[in-house]
């Protein structure tokens, strides 16, 4: 089936850290439709196997496929390492011809533009990390920009979990910086999408000479050209709309989730998923 112009954009993720890259969406392309799915009953990702995640983006993909999306982004740094070109054979194995965007290339792109040292440094979780995505992606982009890896294996929980800010917190974020100030970055890619929650205290660690990366911006300008390719922009004159699903308690999603918007949620639909997708 052909997509068209007037179905959604459709965005997931393990939780509410996605909604830090929807905000860029409905800045940069505000009549655009979309959806938004928070796989929260599986969160966190940052720990999952690679098969894992392949199965879940999978099965969230054909879901929001299900939905009417007329475009993918994978909004996690976790499944867009592991599952992004799982995600685009399986289409491809089905007869769906569909883009399919992740964070990963984005903001490693973003990275190296803004970087004057080449010495970049990465805040991520332990399934990104290990998955030398990132190194990847920044080599391909500039072979001559070192990157600087620091796994955060409980930083995304705890911005999900609300982000108290207390001095526990404070010191656990410290470390996690510490060896990017010895490394002497220039640039700091914040390789999940929670982390822009907590940019000004990483800010404040890193210094003010460090520039901090986020995919939002590039994801956003990816999607617009990917649209455009296919003639998929939406024409409405006026706003958009966005609508909301969740995996796990839809109370607690929309509570946090209004936070990371930075915008109104409202309603948002409890869905059942089992990752039954075959990697």
């Amino acid at each position: 089936m052909t997509a068209s112009a007037q179905q959604p954009v459709a965005v997931f993720d393990s939780g509410v850290g996605g909604l830090t890259v929807l905000h860029e969406l409905l800045v940069s392309l505000p009549t655009e439709d979309y959806l938004y799915l928070g796989d929260t009953a599986r969160f966190p990702y940052g720990e999952r196997s690679a098969e894992e995640l392949r199965a879940f983006a999978i099965e969230i993909a054909e879901h929001l496929l299900a939905e009417g999306a007329k475009l993918l982004v994978i909004a996690c740094n976790s499944a867009t390492a592991a599952a992004l070109t799982a995600v685009e054979r399986h289409l491809e194995a089905t007869g769906q011809d569909v883009d399919v965007i992740g964070v990963l290339r984005p903001a490693a792109q973003l990275a190296v533009v803004a970087t004057h040292t080449g010495r970049v440094g990465l805040l991520a979780t332990p399934a990104t990390v290990a998955s030398g995505a990132y190194a990847r992606a920044i080599s391909d982009a500039d072979p001559h920009v070192h990157l600087e890896s620091v796994a955060c294996p409980d930083l995304a929980p705890i911005i999900q979990s609300g982000f108290p800010f207390n001095d526990e917190v404070v010191e656990t974020v410290r470390g996690y910086c510490a060896p990017l100030r010895d490394a002497d970055v220039d640039t700091v890619i914040l390789g999940s999408t929670h982390y822009p929650l907590c940019e000004p205290i990483l800010q404040r660690m890193l210094g003010r000479r460090v520039t901090l990366v986020s995919a939002g911006t590039g994801v956003a300008r990816s999607v617009e050209r990917a649209l455009a390719s296919r003639g998929l922009l939406n024409p409405q004159a006026g706003e958009g709309s966005y609508r909301f699903q969740c995996t796990a308690d839809v109370d607690s999603f929309h509570a946090l989730g209004t936070r990371f918007l930075q915008m109104p949620l409202g309603e948002v639909v409890h869905v059942e998923l089992s990752a039954r997708a075959i990697v």
